[in-house]
């Protein structure tokens, strides 16, 4: 990285936190901390005000502001691709705010830079499907809770419940996973964290209070610890075609995999909870998938695929 572009990009590490020490840009930019020390002197010594306070890091004097900075040809290109995907994944709620923000890149960008972005964003697409009209909460609504330290009213329909039920909650985390997205917060209802799913919520309205944001909780370590325990395990040889797609789809976890040298196959020793789940899930692969081991998965696989047979052998009802 050139020396301008690595200064630049210090005054923006600054802009964007209150504090930063010297260890933590110094492993941002992949630098010396000695580098980052002799950088503060050079970015003061050019006008920028810059501030040191022992015990607690550096930062830019309050109000202190760059003027807008073009966009690289690449960081365009890639805030397109995030804005198309946000667009597929996230609620109708976002897809303008998404809009109105290429429209701003757009503007910024030079006349050729201009014409190669839409010409990308003509030549890019996504197949995903959009969440169903009829459950799409607010995620920008969501979003400023979260950033605000705002509770939230929510109407809440949990999984296998008839009816939805109010919940005043904290927000902590927002992630998307599993093709959904999911709030992290504390509810104070039942008096612990909980993982809410988006498209669950019926309404949503964010509160006048604050609350104090429990410090150094990790969202995205608190749904791994949550995350359902494998206890079985499984080897199951799949053919060629279907490898990559093992590897993106079973979200319990791959342990052990090796090539079968003869015809190309792979053995992939699969985590389970249960054996009825994931013989759901081969069956999907038809003869592609073949159970090496337990027995008691592949007689839960055959009796599986000898129900849907008979299921489908009685053909549609009569009307």
């Amino acid at each position: 990285m050139r020396r301008l572009d690595r200064l630049l990009g210090l005054i923006l590490f600054l802009q964007s936190r209150r504090f930063a020490t010297a260890a933590s840009m110094a492993e941002h930019f992949g630098l010396s901390q000695r580098t980052i020390y002799r950088d503060m002197k050079a970015l003061a010594e050019a006008g920028v005000p810059v501030l040191a306070e022992a015990g607690v890091g550096f930062s830019l004097m309050r109000g202190y502001l760059l003027p807008p900075i073009n966009f690289s040809e690449e960081e365009a290109f890639a805030l397109a691709t995030g804005g198309m995907l946000l667009e597929r994944t996230a609620a109708s709620s976002l897809s303008t705010h998404v809009s109105s923000a290429l429209q701003k890149i757009r503007a910024v960008l030079p006349p050729v830079r201009r014409d190669e972005l839409a010409n990308l964003i003509r030549g890019m697409g996504s197949t995903a499907a959009p969440p169903p009209p009829a459950w799409q909460p607010d995620l920008a609504l969501i979003q400023k809770a979260l950033a605000r330290c705002r509770p939230l009213r929510l109407r809440y329909q949990g999984h296998g419940k008839a009816d939805a039920e109010e919940r005043v909650v904290e927000p902590m985390g927002l992630l998307y996973y599993l093709g959904r997205w999911h709030l992290i917060a504390w509810c104070r209802l039942r008096q612990g964290l909980r993982d809410f799913r988006i498209d669950r919520m019926h309404e949503a309205e964010m509160l006048g209070e604050r609350f104090v944001p429990r410090s150094n909780f990790d969202s995205a370590a608190y749904v791994r610890e949550n995350m359902p325990r494998p206890v079985l395990r499984a080897m199951v040889r799949f053919h060629p075609e279907a490898v990559d797609r093992v590897r993106r789809e079973w979200w319990l976890g791959v342990h052990e995999d090796r090539l079968r040298e003869q015809d190309g196959d792979t053995v992939f020793g699969l985590s389970a909870v249960d054996w009825d789940h994931l013989a759901s899930w081969l069956l999907t692969f038809g003869p592609m998938a073949t159970v090496i081991e337990p027995a008691a998965l592949r007689e839960c696989v055959v009796a599986l695929a000898e129900a849907a047979a008979r299921h489908h052998r009685i053909g549609p009802p009569t009307t």
